[in-house]
């Protein structure tokens, strides 16, 4: 630690004679003699300028000890920095240290604090770390982007395998629809053909059925006449008719042209019917009478049994007539009001 200038000596008083015997207690007469002084912190404050004495700071031994630590640290510390692979070698800038006449010189002004070695070294050391610190940063952030980038790249394949999955399952799915739809509707077009196909053969077979039974009745009923031509038809409107209607249906044929009995039966009625003519009525076993009217003549008597084409009478044009014709009404049962004489004959499997 740094001592102050020593204190100035006391003031000569003259007069004053020293009480030591010795040399230097001697009284002078140059000197004049001695004040008593005091000091005052005033008076001992060091004085700063050109007679200042160097800060002591354990003298060349001290420096050397520092500036040999300082190569070292630095040495180390260059040795240290050049050691990272790819990176160029750390400059150490070290301070310029005072030779030692400047440390006991009092002209010169107080040598700088030597930087420690904690400082020194400390620097190096620093920027050292830091450099190893900033290459580590560098390669754990590498590692770290690259593990991201892997693990970024792994998600989005995982994302994919499931987009692609789930658009085959979906395909699948479709498909599977699809294909569930068409076996319906091949299913359902089946059961339709083969409806289809039964109603037809149904119908088929009921037709055939009917015109076996039409044979059948064909062979048991005959149409009345031959030889004609069709020329009023039932239900036709006209004035020449007192109903207003015609009643029947006319077959036109030649005056004489035979006339047969449509099916087995009893002759009821056979005479003359005024507006009618000479009519014969054939009363078949189910109570339907067949009216055979405006005959030129008469074949038969009522009572008798007639059987399927037996002649019965002739075409005539007695009554009220225009022409020769046969004119045949259906009355079902016995009714007053008849049918449709060609409807009738067709539900017998005759087409007149």
């Amino acid at each position: 630690m740094a001592s102050n200038r020593p204190a100035p000596a006391a003031p000569f008083v003259p007069g004053q004679e020293s009480p030591e015997p010795f040399a230097y207690g001697s009284i002078r007469t140059d000197e004049g003699p001695w004040e008593e002084w005091n000091p005052t912190e005033e008076s001992i404050r060091p004085v700063r300028g050109r007679h200042r004495v160097a800060k002591q700071r354990g003298g060349l031994a001290r420096s050397s000890t520092v500036l040999g630590v300082g190569v070292i640290a630095a040495v180390g510390a260059g040795g240290m920095a050049s050691a990272a692979p790819g990176k160029a070698p750390v400059s150490i800038s070290l301070p310029d240290l005072p030779n030692v006449g400047s440390l006991i010189s009092d002209d010169e002004p107080a040598e700088p604090e030597a930087t420690p070695l904690s400082d020194i070294g400390g620097s190096a050391l620093a920027a050292t770390a830091g450099e190893a610190s900033g290459t580590a940063t560098a390669a754990t952030a590498a590692d770290a982007g690259e593990a991201l980038r892997t693990r970024i790249m792994a998600q989005a394949e995982q994302q994919q395998v499931q987009v692609d999955t789930k658009a085959q399952a979906a395909t699948e799915a479709a498909l599977a629809k699809e294909a569930q739809q068409a076996a319906a509707a091949a299913e359902k077009k089946a059961a339709e053909e083969a409806a289809a196909a039964k109603k037809e053969a149904e119908e088929e077979a009921a037709k055939k059925a009917e015109e076996e039974r039409l044979a059948e009745l064909a062979r048991q009923y005959s149409l009345p006449t031959s030889s004609y031509t069709l020329t009023s038809t039932f239900g036709q409107a006209g004035s020449m008719w007192s109903s207003g209607h015609h009643t029947g249906l006319d077959f036109a044929a030649p005056t004489g042209t035979l006339l047969k009995a449509v099916h087995t039966g009893t002759i009821t009625e056979a005479g003359w019917a005024g507006s009618y003519g000479y009519r014969t009525i054939l009363t078949l076993d189910d109570g339907t009478e067949i009216w055979y009217c405006h005959q030129s003549s008469i074949s038969v008597s009522v009572g008798q049994k007639v059987n399927t084409g037996d002649v019965i009478g002739r075409v005539g044009a007695t009554g009220n007539v225009t022409g020769p014709h046969l004119h045949l009404e259906v009355h079902p049962g016995g009714d007053a009001t008849g049918i449709d004489p060609a409807a009738w004959l067709r539900s017998k499997g005759l087409n007149p």
